[in-house]
């Protein structure tokens, strides 16, 4: 009888709730800010975060998990009789703890000679919520008798449409971590000018320049509309940070401009978050197919 491990890292942003109910481990990524060194998800809350994140003098620099972390938890899964190890992993472009969870295995290997467990580790080419809730769905699939290979096709399919709309008020973290320079973060900040930013299979651009808070919500939509072929029909999420306020705003449009409520809206955890800065929404949403092969009709 198979027994199945469901395993992700913190970039996920899964509910503890959420991993709770559908059974799946999520590593903490360490996180330095001024010389500390803690531990997402244990050390501090999102909401801590962001003031930590505004009151500190440098940037927060996130870590990889180790291969040596892996391989004791693959170890660990192993000796407990689990058949199948599911990692769905922060993108790999972003962090070399994708690399890290596939040399594990290797060590594995050495540590537990002829392990029959089978360990399939997956990028997810995101960050945050757009793999933590797909990987959720994955979860319950299997827990409700789902067969374990095609709920991963599926979950491989949606990973390959989602995308995000990204938007920060301040560029303040973005001057810090050396995202823009100083000089335009400055007049950026002066004359309210605010990025409009899409983030598509790990790659994150500028689409536009908005000035004014105000602006930010119906430009998102925008963009958001001319990437999909129906509002109506299009699954999202909202992503926000600090500010409730500007998160009630933008799910109010969003419901109004797709018809529907969002999937689940949720809170920028630290690695994103020390990225974007505290102060930043955000759109995700399913868009077309990347990887058209990955939708090729099965043959008979």
């Amino acid at each position: 009888m198979s027994k199945i491990g469901f395993l992700t890292d913190s970039c996920s942003d899964i509910p503890q709730e959420l991993a709770d109910k559908y059974g799946i481990e999520v590593v903490g990524f360490p996180i330095n800010l001024d010389g500390v060194e803690y531990m997402e998800r244990k050390d501090f809350t999102n909401d801590q975060f962001y003031q930590m994140m505004r009151d500190a003098q440098g940037v927060p620099t996130t870590a990889a998990i180790t291969q040596l972390q892996f391989c004791d938890i693959y170890a660990r899964y192993a000796d407990e009789g689990y058949t199948d190890l599911v990692y769905l992993s922060i993108n790999a472009g972003g962090s070399s703890t994708y690399n890290n969870a596939v040399k594990a295995m290797e060590l594995l290997e050495e540590e537990r000679p002829g392990y029959t467990m089978k360990i399939q580790v997956i990028d997810s080419h995101t960050y945050s919520m757009p793999y933590g809730w797909y990987f959720c769905e994955c979860a319950r699939k299997v827990r409700n008798g789902g067969e374990l290979a095609a709920c991963v096709a599926e979950l491989k399919k949606k990973l390959d449409c989602v995308e995000i709309c990204l938007a920060a008020y301040s560029l303040k973290q973005m001057k810090k971590s050396g995202r823009v320079s100083a000089a335009a973060a400055v007049v950026g900040d002066l004359l309210g000018i605010r990025p409009i930013i899409s983030l598509n299979a790990g790659v994150s651009k500028v689409e536009s320049k908005v000035r004014g808070d105000a602006a930010v919500p119906a430009a998102m939509i925008k963009w958001v509309e001319s990437r999909v072929d129906s509002m109506k029909d299009t699954p999202y999420m909202v992503a926000y940070t600090s500010s409730t306020a500007k998160r009630d705003e933008l799910v109010k449009l969003c419901k109004k401009a797709f018809g529907h409520a969002p999937l689940i809206v949720f809170q920028l955890g630290g690695v994103v978050s020390a990225n974007t800065g505290p102060d930043g929404i955000a759109i995700v949403y399913e868009g077309k197919p990347r990887n058209l092969e990955a939708y090729a009709p099965e043959l008979p």
